[in-house]
């Protein structure tokens, strides 16, 4: 269904297309979350006995899963980079993709550090064990970077340590590029758009596919298919089996994106602009203090931090723009607007839906 803003927009337009942007997935072990199903778990693991069950082994099984990831990255050529919490990762794999096209499967993978669940293990002075206590310090997580032939690009950013908790992250775009290339739609995309397209309305049916019931199918499919092989250098297919270790899947980030392709780049230039202006013109505070609920004034924190509240447009380069709303101590993240590289494609981006505590 065609919004209003594209309708009123038709008669300056080539064409356009909805699609679903970047995908994120939690992958977790519903058993392994709670002190007695990691024991019941565990239990699984060993024979039925949790003797073994205990801070030195767990750490064991995240050096082994260290160990068992070098010496396969080493026989299949396959570079293992640390970098540091915070770096542009996706960015350093997308270089590497340009620079190895006919590549599939897992090509890179990244070490850095970052928050995840561990289990830590209290004894009594006779060795019973009288609790688990879950933390969540930094640790060692490895991304795995794959070309599928289905979905393109997509990470599984995984745990060192059990229960091996991970994220996937995967591309609508993506997926709708590797179909319209199976399709022979002809194109020409220039970092996550689609400048120059043969076929705008089979591009769009394509992408429509993504926002219907089968996608789940889909997703679920490309999970399975490398999940498993990833958690294998942790635990292998064996132990896997006999503890029954499992994955459930959930949405933890979702995009969306509206794109329109103009026919002459000043236009959109004109439009774009516009927008910007008066979106940005009709936020004061006060109608930013209704939109995160905030009657009260606002106050410094226990810490002393000032509390800010506003709105604000960037301009990181020429051709792309971005419309922010801010308040401390609550973030939002809101549309963003941007125009690529060729000028007359113009797309928005909405649909994070975060609400988070600084």
């Amino acid at each position: 269904m065609t919004d209003e803003l594209t309708r009123y927009y038709t008669p300056l337009l080539d064409g356009s297309y909805a699609c679903v942007d970047r995908i994120v997935l939690n992958a977790f072990n519903p058993l392994c979350y709670s002190a007695g199903g990691f024991r019941t778990w565990w239990r699984r693991l060993w024979n039925g006995s949790d003797a073994q069950l205990d801070d030195a082994h767990l750490m064991r099984m995240a050096g082994r899963f260290s160990r068992r990831l070098h010496a396969f990255a080493k026989a299949h050529g396959i570079p293992v980079i640390d970098r540091e919490r915070g770096a542009r990762k996706h960015e350093m794999a997308q270089e590497y993709l340009a620079t190895h096209p006919a590549v599939h499967g897992l090509f890179l993978i990244l070490v850095s550090r970052a928050v995840a669940p561990v289990w830590k293990v209290r004894r009594s002075k006779k060795g019973h064990i009288r609790e688990l206590v879950q933390q969540k310090p930094y640790v060692k997580h490895y991304s795995f970077h794959i070309s599928d032939r289905e979905w393109g690009h997509i990470t599984i950013k995984m745990s060192g340590h059990p229960p091996f908790g991970a994220q996937i992250i995967l591309n609508g775009h993506e997926y709708v590029a590797c179909q319209a290339q199976k399709n022979g739609n002809q194109f020409t995309k220039d970092g996550n758009c689609f400048t120059d397209i043969s076929d705008a309305a089979g591009l769009a049916r394509v992408a429509d596919t993504l926002s219907a019931e089968p996608a789940i199918g889909r997703l679920h499919q490309v999970c399975e298919r490398w999940i498993y092989t990833c958690l294998s250098l942790g635990l292998d297919s064996e132990e896997q089996a006999a503890s029954v270790f499992r994955y459930q899947f959930s949405i933890y980030q979702g995009e969306y994106s509206h794109n329109l392709l103009f026919r002459v780049g000043g236009q959109m230039e004109q439009i774009f602009q516009g927008l910007i202006d008066r979106t940005r013109a009709r936020l004061n505070v006060k109608h930013l203090e209704t939109i995160f609920g905030m009657k009260a004034r606002l106050r410094r924190d226990r810490k002393g931090k000032t509390p800010q509240l506003g709105s604000a447009v960037e301009t990181p380069t020429k051709e792309f723009g971005i419309f922010r709303m801010q308040s401390i101590p609550w973030l939002a993240s809101s549309s963003s607007f941007f125009a690529d590289m060729p000028g007359r494609l113009a797309t928005w981006s909405a649909g994070r839906g975060l609400l988070q505590r600084s």
